[in-house]
């Protein structure tokens, strides 16, 4: 398979969504339930989409933050410290994620994971 972000897997499983970008808690009005939260850090403000999410992304970000503990939580797979997911991701999008490894793989129309 062909990934296009890596990172730290920060909370098991995987997750296939919708991509969405989100600044801060202004974005929640347009962040619908099973889509993939993809934003530089995450922070209290912004927990109801959390819980809302199929998956999360992050630019930044260790084991021990609140992404993280957050998606532990929940039982939600996360990604951090992919540094640039907030650049090469973009609404819309279909991706997988894995909360394992810390891949992030793009989704084609049928469901698929594009393949080298």
């Amino acid at each position: 398979m062909k990934k296009i972000l890596s990172g730290t897997g920060a909370s098991p499983g995987t997750a296939s969504g919708t991509v969405r970008l989100v600044k801060d808690a202004n974005d929640t009005p347009r962040f619908r339930p099973g889509e993939i939260l993809v934003t530089h850090l995450t922070n209290p403000s912004m927990i109801m989409m959390m819980a809302r999410a199929a998956g999360i992304i992050t630019d930044v970000g260790g084991v021990t933050s609140h992404p993280a503990i957050v998606s532990r939580e929940f039982g939600i797979p996360c990604v951090v410290a992919t540094r640039r997911a907030t650049e090469i991701l973009s609404d819309g999008m279909q991706v997988k994620i894995d909360g394992t490894t810390g891949e992030v793989f793009l989704v084609d129309n049928n469901g698929n994971t594009e393949l080298d």
